[in-house]
């Protein structure tokens, strides 16, 4: 942001006048200049988004709204979060353990980002769920995002073997 003797630099002073949050929207603009990366309808996720400069600036290329793109942006460092929701699902194969167990681990990945590394065996779905369930104080050294009392949600998909699976 400023140079060596705390005084703002011309990128800083330039972001400010063009109504950028940080100066850091230029690397953007000159990588979108050489490469046009995003596309007019284009879906882009912005991972460590914070303070928002790449989102601005990928906002401005995503063309008119009709073209239907969208942009996500994540930073965790700013802030946790409240809900966290996990849809995700499997190609289905039709081998329903096959496909149950990839469910498992799809749905293991969004709990573990979100309450961060588990210390059970990842291949034991039912055991580290029910560890989480009983588990009222996050381990310190985990790394998660979602905020202490927040919400996860997360589907699986059923499989009549897996021990005490009751189909009502």
């Amino acid at each position: 942001m400023s140079g060596a003797g705390g005084t703002a630099d011309f990128f800083y002073r330039e972001a400010q006048r063009l109504g950028y949050v940080a100066r850091s929207a230029f690397k953007l603009i000159q990588i979108q200049k050489q490469h046009k990366l995003i596309a007019p309808g284009a879906a882009v996720l912005d991972l460590g988004c914070a303070p928002g400069a790449w989102l601005q600036v990928a906002c401005q290329n995503l063309g008119p709204l009709e073209k239907g793109g969208v942009i996500v942006g994540v930073d965790v460092k700013e802030r946790g979060f409240s809900v966290i929701l996990s849809d995700m699902c499997p190609v289905v194969s039709g081998i329903t353990t096959k496909d149950a167990a990839i469910s498992c681990e799809l749905g293991m990945r969004a709990l573990s980002l979100a309450v961060g590394k588990m210390k059970a065996k990842d291949s034991d779905c039912i055991a580290i769920l029910e560890k989480f369930q009983s588990s009222t104080e996050p381990d310190p050294d985990e790394d998660g995002i979602l905020r202490r009392g927040g919400s996860l949600v997360i589907k699986f998909l059923e499989n009549e073997d897996i021990p005490g699976y009751d189909q009502q």
